[in-house]
């Protein structure tokens, strides 16, 4: 190796890149923060890209595999990354190359036959030790919503959830990639719990349906990769966040409109079982219109329709769709319901 890292950033670089990235058997991905690599005698030999806290795309030519051209990726990457304000970083990869990315100090979240996850920092020990004054002994159960925004239908699923465990951990998306800003969603998914004394709130920072864990959700993507993620996502609750909380069963609504969310529903009937846990489905709630959804509510909300709404959220979810902070999202949405249904 006779050169050190660099960032690519003219069309002749990039183009090397994506060259590279295409010769290792991988796909080129558009809009990354950064994009390094490294030449050697002017040939592009090894690069990689960080969006967010997310390290990706490690394409190292073959005569350069096993030496320290991954350590000198990652390490630009994670630099440049805290210098934008990231903390802790992740990267998908083959199972394969696990030991290679534990040997530059990433600790292994979740893995199966076809990808793992792993992260570079202590977020997720610190995300717990933040917590541990929430965790409480019992029969306990938990659900992951978006609450975008935060519905009837959701109410009515914390509410049965509640009733059949000693503690109920609800956990909202912190991703901020919804129509709803997740601040709104966070408060709204607790004013309208406020009154169940067994449920607990807290956000799932990167560690569950985040940008980290389940990056195509957001994309409504069902594919190859959106499948392996969801594997990866739910065994790294299983794994982690369900012990330290004390969750032997997740609750989640049926799924009768979202392909995604259904896939998502469907591994978790899989895998949750492998680490003692159970999935509870529960009827959705419904209004004369079906099933409520917060496509629905996003819909009728864009088109000023007042009566549907107030069949399908409690209080302070139509209190806020009715206020300028509301007003003006639907002003933005342009008529479209948009952005993620749970």
């Amino acid at each position: 190796m006779t050169s050190s890292v660099v960032r690519l950033a003219t069309a002749g670089e990039v183009a090397d890149a994506r060259r590279l990235v295409a010769a290792q058997g991988l796909r080129f991905e558009e809009g990354c923060d950064d994009l390094v690599g490294v030449y050697d005698g002017g040939r592009l030999v090894a690069t990689a890209a960080r969006a967010g806290c997310v390290l990706k795309m490690f394409a190292i030519a073959p005569a350069q595999q096993g030496g320290a051209a991954l350590g000198a990726l990652a390490g630009e990457l994670i630099r440049l990354g805290r210098a934008a304000g990231e903390e802790a970083f992740f990267v998908f990869t083959r199972p394969e190359h696990v030991p290679s990315f534990e040997a530059i100090h990433f600790r292994l979240l979740a893995t199966h036959e076809r990808a793992a996850l792993l992260e570079h920092g202590g977020g997720l020990a610190a995300y717990l030790a933040r917590h541990a004054g929430l965790a409480r002994p019992g029969r306990n159960g938990a659900s992951v919503v978006n609450g975008n925004p935060f519905t009837l239908g959701h109410q009515h699923l914390v509410e049965t959830a509640s009733r059949q465990v000693d503690t109920f951990y609800l956990f909202v998306v912190r991703e901020d990639r919804s129509v709803f800003p997740f601040a709104a969603r966070y408060r709204l998914a607790a004013e309208a719990t406020r009154h169940l004394p067994n449920v607990v709130l807290l956000d799932t920072s990167r560690y569950a349906v985040s940008a980290a864990t389940f990056p195509t959700y957001f994309l409504k993507r069902l594919d190859d990769a959106a499948v392996a993620q969801m594997q990866l996502d739910v065994r790294l609750f299983a794994a982690h966040l369900a012990p330290f909380f004390g969750v032997q069963a997740r609750f989640v609504g049926r799924e009768p409109f979202d392909a995604t969310t259904a896939a998502y529903n469907d591994v978790m009937r899989h895998v949750l079982p492998e680490y003692g846990l159970a999935l509870v489905e529960i009827e959705r709630r419904a209004d004369e219109g079906g099933p409520i959804s917060a496509t629905k509510v996003r819909a009728a909300m864009a088109r000023r329709d007042l009566d549907a709404l107030r069949r399908m959220v409690p209080e302070p979810t139509l209190a806020y769709l009715r206020s300028a902070e509301g007003l003006a999202l639907a002003d933005r949405m342009g008529g479209a319901p948009g952005g993620t249904d749970r």
